[in-house]
């Protein structure tokens, strides 16, 4: 039977509350003064004991030392960087017991969100109060605390800067002076629903309102409420990343982690999503899409270029298709924390295209890898089947099609496929050749393994270009770039590699040198690591699209020592290998003889 461990305490955790032995403690179970449940059996009894059943005074000693605990925790680490991160989620993690990853995800996610929109809420208040405070603002300028009142509650003044105006029993202070209470849980599901009562066209049925549902006791909602009140979220949102949009990334991450993978579907790592995004270099106004949007990653990653770039991201046309409905609200709450919109549909893109009349300037996706699908349904005419019917058991092919259709006349894509696309025959292998000979292939990436949380699976970036000639860099009618990265990471745990910031320059650069952009450096072929194939090569090595297959080997740096003196050395060492070999064995049959073998 499981059991929920957040409701209870064991003798020994009670004892030392009360400052008591385990002694007493067990005398008074065996009295009937302390209500107890065994976990164990009749001849190894295992008591833990209902933390309902004590007085609202130890309850309260109980919540304490958990406050207590999670502030070691936060404040080991409560600073910016990927340490931080990692505590929190220890602190939060702690408090799952037995609820299961994918419920506790919407629970945590939401909270997230709340404290996310309750502290922009709170900066932009700040500005608004210093604002009519000052007498030369002519606009905001009020004489009395009444007319200032009115004007900090008056919702347009935080929509017309990108921010949620927050009524007071969803703000993140008031829900602070409740974590104590037994209807909590009501309280956060009423919570999310006035938010979404106030921005019905971003959130509507967005929020999880699965508080009151939890098995979660309140008292653990109330700590988890506690952990993300100890943390100091910086809301400057000129800077390059901030605090809580990074801890929310972190715990998508966590949790697509814990889940595990399913039917071909990743979460895509940051530093490929990146990668992917400064090969694209996308821009204001631009039309952009997803239709594998998952929580929207690719989106926020475009989003942050534009800023970095000081470019409004705002202005960016947004567009995502995803087949998982609770996917789908994460999606709508990671672009509304970052400042987004956009249309974010659902729908299965292999049957039903959200988007039929869509040409962007830019598609950018992670889509499920090697997944079945049933091409009887697919409708009759399907526009976006240009190169052929992908076969039954494997769909990678109907995606870079699907790309390819949503494409406009200048367009780019880019995106992640399994390495076996590059290489595959067959009917697979047909519509690859088919891509090539339209001269779409731009730019082909081989990435290391272990780039993927829980799986090691190596995969290659794809960029796609409807117009290499006339595009908005130099005429490349004709070329593809080859680049083998998969020596190029830097190795953040025995699982798992991610691309640094060098490792991204390195690969970026070398693309931007190869498209002749200004700026960049004159673009040469490393051996090795990249090469510039025109169509007849790729031709020749049988239209795989390998990258091994074109740059070759690195070259080795001559050290001046001659392959004579080499020679002399190597056969040296070898030769006293042999010797000392000789003298091992002698004296192994030499121990073995004294043993009597």
């Amino acid at each position: 039977m499981s059991i929920d461990k957040s409701k209870f305490v064991t003798p020994t955790q009670l004892a030392k509350m009360l400052g008591i032995t385990r002694i007493a403690i067990h005398q008074k179970i065996k009295k009937g003064e302390i209500e107890v449940q065994n976990i164990g059996d009749s001849s190894k009894p295992t008591y833990l004991i209902p933390k309902a059943s004590l007085s609202q005074e130890i309850q309260d000693r109980i919540q304490n030392e958990q406050k207590k605990n999670t502030e070691k925790v936060l404040t080991k680490n409560n600073h910016h960087d990927l340490g931080f991160e990692k505590e929190l989620w220890a602190a939060a993690d702690r408090l799952r017991g037995n609820i299961d990853v994918s419920e506790y995800k919407n629970i945590v996610l939401g909270l997230l969100f709340l404290k996310y929109i309750s502290d922009s809420f709170y900066k932009r208040r700040e500005v608004l109060v210093e604002m009519t405070h000052d007498k030369k603002n002519e606009d905001f300028y009020v004489p009395t605390e009444d007319a200032r009142a009115q004007i900090l509650e008056t919702k347009d003044f935080y929509t017309s800067v990108g921010v949620f105006y927050v009524p007071i029993k969803s703000r993140w202070q008031y829900l602070q002076t409740k974590v104590m209470n037994p209807e909590l849980g009501k309280i956060l599901d009423g919570a999310m629903e006035l938010i979404e009562k106030d921005n019905p066209v971003q959130l509507e049925n967005v929020l999880p309102r699965v508080y009151t549902k939890t098995n979660l006791d309140h008292t653990v909602l109330g700590e988890l409420v506690n952990i993300f009140s100890k943390i100091s979220f910086d809301h400057d949102f000129d800077r390059e990343k901030d605090i809580l949009g990074r801890i929310y990334e972190y715990f998508l991450g966590e949790f697509a982690s814990a889940e595990g993978k399913r039917g071909g579907e990743f979460f895509t790592p940051r530093s490929i999503v990146k990668l992917l995004v400064e090969i694209l270099e996308p821009y204001e106004n631009a039309r952009v899409l997803d239709p594998a949007c998952g929580s929207g990653g690719m989106f926020v990653s475009m989003g942050e270029y534009l800023r970095d770039h000081k470019m409004d991201p705002s202005k960016l046309s947004i567009s995502g298709q995803e087949s998982n409905q609770t996917t789908l609200r994460l999606c709508k709450m990671n672009l509304a924390i970052r400042g987004l919109s956009g249309k974010i549909e659902l729908g299965n893109t292999y049957y039903k295209d959200m988007f039929p009349h869509l040409q962007a300037d830019f598609a950018i996706a992670n889509p499920p890898f090697n997944a079945e699908w049933e091409p009887a349904k697919l409708s009759d005419n399907d526009p976006r089947i240009t190169l052929g019917v992908p076969p039954s058991g494997n769909a990678n092919f109907l995606w870079v099609q699907h790309f390819v259709h949503h494409l406009s006349s200048n367009g780019q894509a880019g995106f992640v496929m399994p390495n076996g696309a590059l290489a595959v025959s067959g009917k697979e292998g047909e519509l690859r050749q088919k891509l090539i000979n339209a001269d779409l292939v731009d730019v082909i990436i081989s990435c290391p393994s272990k780039l993927f949380y829980n799986v090691s699976l190596p995969v290659s970036l794809w960029f796609l270009s409807k117009n290499k000639g006339g595009d908005r860099f130099r005429n490349r009618k004709g070329d593809t770039l080859f680049i083998d990265a998969r020596d190029i990471f830097e190795q953040i745990s025995r699982k798992q590699v991610v691309f640094n910031k060098e490792n991204l320059e390195k690969i970026a650069g070398t693309v931007r040198s190869w498209r002749g952009e200004k700026g960049a450096q004159k673009y040469e072929d490393v051996s090795g690591f990249c090469k510039s194939a025109n169509l007849e090569e790729i031709k020749k090595n049988g239209y795989t699209l390998t990258p091994g297959r074109y740059v070759g080997l690195a070259d080795i740096e001559d050290d001046g020592i001659s392959f004579e003196d080499k020679m002399q050395k190597l056969s040296g060492e070898l030769r006293e290998a042999f010797t000392k070999g000789r003298e091992l064995e002698k004296d192994i049959e030499k121990n073995l003889k004294e043993l009597g073998f």
